[in-house]
């Protein structure tokens, strides 16, 4: 393309007369008086390519703008219009290339309108010049026709664009500049700290290491940590702060798998149900626990049996002579209080037989339930405005709590005994399969990724957000959170040991058994036992809350900004989809606080948030890394941090992290265990329903992608290309039949 030739469709028309010039002016559309934005330049374009914003002082883009010119000369030039009139110089707007940023560089960027008109020196002040000065900068500005990999010819207005692709403006799904931000970066930070640490960084992690070896399972733990979970959260962070989209729409990179959007929705959704009831039983044990006397600490209530037996008792802490509670080769059917507490009081399990029999809610835990309800909605109704605030106070409390439990445990006779059976290492144990997938499940739990939460959260960050920064800081506080509250839960368990003259193992557990029995029974005899326990259950509460923020705002985030056309024509629609959400979540919720609650708690505890929140994560990491495009997702990163991910990063995102997924869920499809909760072994069809609830999920995946591509018009060949294209690039597609990603380069790339 000859230099000559790039401005041959330039407007530049001579002006005969300061009148006519001014007239014309004035008679411009009020359309084309106002800031034009990217998708208006897009639309006009000749070939409907044109990036966004150039980023220098001068522009030739008004040139585009209106074409009601002829272009009537092939080279840039000035143009002098001599008319006699008055003294003043005459100003005549342009159209620069400084373009007002939004601060995201998102598509939505406007020019800035400015220029003036400069007097000629050549005339006298009787004389009025009017002169229209194109400049262009070698460095910041070309303008030229030239043919890209793919194919087809563009002009280009600037050397590089903040974002890959521009958004196409017919789509309902256009970022928002003025979408909700957090308050501050560390709004940000606390709040998927808060969500990553969660319930179980405190009753599973520490009892997973005891078992599985100790000080030794913390390498398959750093492993799956550093190669699996870390890289996934990495990358919806990225994902959520570049799009600045919700879980769903911003699948629009690859409309075909639109559906882990909605997965991940439904599975933060389900777990909602169940979830926020342990936090309920948490506030309802805070509240007994202003009692006079802590009502697990005897056996004389009416909610006792007979095999109740007083084993923590200031009186039988003679180890020599108080007989143990269990065997290890002969079981026993006694029962601390705090295990029938739970059970028959809290729970009221005698009621009911199994899942046949559910009976009427508690009102008691009714209450506690929508109490969580109406905190969950107070910090979500308002947006992350308001749940940035709550964060500061859910996300710190626990560690000050933990350290206050730990410096009181580590006083306690049997507390050290109980730390070198939480770290002793155990290296034989690295030798069975089910330590690794412990590890793998655990931490890919912990972390969240799959969840869409982090990325819902992400969505509202600055473009310019260090989101590399918040990935690794949340990382390293979420590992030490879980390795710090293991130093807490065993000094108590030691302290138990020591108490019943048993193995530690017989008073170790996991879940609820951990936090609503154990501890609660080793707290009892302590001196100020009623402050040590509400201590530790106001430490729950603000441990689950943040958590629970998350899974709700996922939800919300995901529908509002998949179906914002429909939202939009609702006055105060945040405040009122929110409180729809929460009185579903509430209603299904209600189930699990009946007599036989505690056996759908466990059936949703174990199939809404197993298989599919893997398959949600495995998905995620396949749609970006293959077919999105790992060189595309790079230059994404790089326009907001100022830097690429280097090679570690791609290969796990690429290879390593699916493949580590993959396993996980062979093994825990090759290797089913049976539902059941103490002694109740769940029936088939209880199996059924509970596979039939984690499907549901997982099949939006196969389902959105079918719709997606009978709907899309064209040959077979052209429904895959713009099914696996980003949006933005379908209407070229279209226009010169050349697909990029079903080049091998596109796929080869690492």
């Amino acid at each position: 393309m000859s230099s000559t030739s790039i401005y041959e469709n330039l407007p530049l028309k001579k002006l005969d007369s300061e009148s006519e010039s001014l007239k014309n002016s004035q008679n411009i559309p009020d359309k084309q008086k106002k800031r034009k934005s990217t998708p208006d330049i897009q639309k006009i374009s000749p070939q409907n390519n044109i990036p966004k914003k150039p980023k220098s002082s001068r522009s030739i883009s008004e040139m585009f703008f209106n074409r009601n010119h002829e272009a009537n000369d092939t080279e840039a030039r000035e143009i002098v219009d001599d008319k006699a009139g008055d003294d003043s110089s005459k100003k005549v707007q342009s159209t620069p290339t400084s373009a007002l940023d939004d601060g995201y560089e998102s598509c939505n960027s406007t020019p800035l309108v400015s220029g003036r008109a400069k007097p000629s020196k050549h005339h006298s002040n009787q004389a009025t010049n009017i002169v229209l000065t194109c400049t262009l900068r070698k460095k910041d500005l070309h303008v030229q026709l030239e043919e890209d990999e793919k194919g087809y010819e563009s002009f280009v207005l600037s050397t590089s664009s903040s974002q890959a692709g521009e958004v196409d403006p017919d789509s309902p799904n256009v970022p928002d500049e003025s979408r909700e931000t957090w308050g501050s970066s560390a709004d940000f930070l606390l709040s998927i700290i808060g969500f990553a640490v969660d319930l179980a960084n405190v009753w599973r992690f520490p009892y997973l290491c005891y078992k599985n070896g100790g000080g030794a399972f913390l390498v398959p733990y750093t492993l799956m940590l550093v190669f699996g979970a870390v890289p996934l959260f990495y990358m919806e962070l990225i994902l959520g702060q570049f799009n600045r989209q919700g879980p769903i729409s911003l699948w629009r990179i690859c409309p075909l798998f639109k559906g882990v959007g909605f997965c991940a929705v439904l599975v933060a959704f389900y777990v909602s149900f169940y979830y926020n009831v342990i936090i309920a039983w948490a506030l309802y044990f805070l509240g007994t626990s202003f009692s006079s006397d802590l009502p697990w600490l005897h056996c004389n209530n009416t909610w006792n049996t007979e095999k109740c037996w007083e084993s923590m008792l200031p009186g039988t802490s003679n180890v020599t002579t108080r007989p143990p509670i269990f065997n290890d080769t002969t079981p026993t059917n006694r029962h601390t209080p705090a295990s029938e507490f739970f059970h028959r009081a809290v729970l009221e399990m005698q009621w009911s037989d199994g899942l046949h029999e559910m009976g009427y809610p508690k009102w008691q835990l009714v209450l506690c339930l929508m109490l969580v309800y109406v905190m969950l909605y107070i910090s979500l109704f308002k947006g992350v405005k308001s749940s940035g605030k709550v964060v500061w106070v859910t996300a710190t409390m626990p560690y000050v709590v933990l350290t206050i439990l730990l410096i009181r445990g580590l006083m306690l006779p049997g507390a050290t005994m109980g730390i070198s059976y939480y770290l002793k290492p155990e290296l034989s144990k690295l030798r069975e399969t089910q330590v690794w997938v412990d590890a793998a499940v655990q931490i890919f739990y912990s972390v969240g990724a799959g969840f869409g939460v982090h990325l819902s959260y992400a969505s509202y960050n600055t473009f310019h957000n260090n989101c590399f920064r918040d990935c690794i800081v949340t990382t390293a506080v979420n590992c030490f959170t879980s390795f710090f509250s293991g130093f807490v839960i065993f000094t108590y368990l030691g302290f138990m040991s020591y108490k019943q003259g048993v193995h530690i193992s017989t008073v170790a557990t996991e879940g609820p058994g951990l936090v609503f029995q154990v501890y609660p029974e080793a707290v009892a005899t302590l001196p100020g036992s009623h402050f040590w326990s509400m201590l530790f259950f106001f430490m729950l509460i603000m441990l689950g809350l943040d958590s629970a923020m998350g899974g709700l705002e996922c939800v919300i985030t995901g529908l509002m900004d998949e179906y914002t056309a429909f939202f939009k024509s609702w006055k105060h629609s945040r405040e009122i989809f929110t409180l729809g959400v929460i009185i579903v979540s509430f209603s299904v919720a209600l189930i699990n606080v009946t007599p036989g609650g505690i056996y759908t708690f466990n059936l949703f505890d174990t199939y809404s948030a197993g298989i599919s929140l893997l398959c949600s994560a495995l998905f995620e990491a396949i749609a970006v890394s293959w077919f999105y495009g790992l060189d595309r997702f790079t230059q994404d990163v790089e326009a907001m941090i100022g830097s690429k991910p280097g090679l570690y990063w791609r290969i796990c995102w690429k290879f390593i992290s699916p493949t580590f997924i993959i396993m996980v869920v062979l093994f825990g499809l090759l290797n089913p265990q049976p539902l059941k909760y103490n002694d109740y072994f769940y029936p088939k069809w209880a199996e059924w329903v509970g596979w039939s609830l984690a499907l549901s999920s997982i099949v939006m995946i196969p389902l959105v992608a079918v719709i997606q591509l009978v709907k899309t018009k064209g040959t077979f060949k052209e429904k895959v290309a713009i099914s696996i294209t980003p949006v933005e690039e379908h209407e070229e597609i279209r226009r010169t039949k050349l697909v990029s990603r079903f080049k091998a380069k596109h796929w080869l790339f690492v």
